[in-house]
């Protein structure tokens, strides 16, 4: 995957990961550009929520490179618990520049919508509170959220959930946004408006990387598509091309299941 490197958002080489004597990331590559959108798609244990959640550093990888916001991390050390002051601040500043969706949404409970949203940019940032309460009802209403938001997350559907939850990885401004199938734990009608918020975050140039289920959808919104399996990348490019001409029996395989 060729990319200009004064474009790059996000760089990961050859990211490994093991738990115990399990090898789940086989040296994973990916560049994101600005205003990518980049979806990883594969079979459950194929090593995708294990990628997404290294490229915010949720999980450390045993080996490899990350590059975010100009900024190089060697892993080595951290993965070694060798992690030194300076190293845990580069984790930290790299982590301010990624915005993360989950599938079961981890929003705080004893938290109403608009405080969760608030959160990030006044703890972790610093900012004006009246001017983070500002820019997080603003938020909330492109995500179709503001009237709900004096209420507590279980008031909420899991669609509504969801949609505060991207509302509060928007808030911290993020260079990329990292969604880990952010439709998996909803309920089949609630689906459609989670993607209708992603389609209009991909119009507006957000740069993405997510992993998910919905083919048709990522064949939609993608700049580029990643086909994991078994730890490795087996197959990537265009989405026309993957979704239209798979190459691999892997993947034809995978894609004949999905629909």
């Amino acid at each position: 995957m060729s990319v200009n490197t004064a474009e790059i958002a996000l760089q990961a080489d050859n990211l490994h990961k093991a738990f115990g004597n399990i090898d789940v990331l086989k040296g994973v590559s990916l560049a994101a550009r600005k205003h990518d959108v980049i979806t990883i798609i594969g079979s459950s244990g194929s090593g995708k929520s294990t990628f997404l959640r290294c490229l915010n550093l949720l999980e450390m990888p045993d080996s490899g490179t990350l590059q975010v916001h100009g900024e190089e991390l060697d892993l080595s050390k951290a993965a070694a618990g060798q992690a030194d002051k300076a190293l845990q601040r580069q984790i930290e500043r790299t982590r301010a520049h990624l915005g993360m969706v989950f599938q079961q949404f981890n929003l705080w409970s004893h938290m109403t919508v608009l405080e969760n949203v608030m959160l990030g940019p006044c703890c972790v940032l610093k900012r004006d509170k009246d001017e983070v309460e500002k820019q997080a009802k603003s938020l909330l209403d492109r995500v179709g959220m503001l009237e709900k938001c004096h209420m507590y997350p279980d008031q909420l559907s899991g669609g509504q959930k969801q949609r505060v939850a991207i509302a509060r990885a928007l808030a911290m401004e993020p260079d990329v946004i990292l969604l880990d199938e952010p439709t998996s734990a909803l309920d089949p009608e609630l689906v459609s408006e989670v993607l209708l918020v992603i389609r209009e975050l991909a119009k507006e140039g957000r740069t993405m990387i997510m992993v998910t289920h919905e083919m048709r959808f990522a064949c939609d919104v993608s700049t580029h598509v990643i086909f994991l399996h078994q730890g490795k990348i087996a197959e990537q490019g265009p989405p026309e091309q993957l979704f239209n001409h798979p190459q691999s029996e892997h993947l034809q395989r995978f894609l004949s299941s999905q629909y």
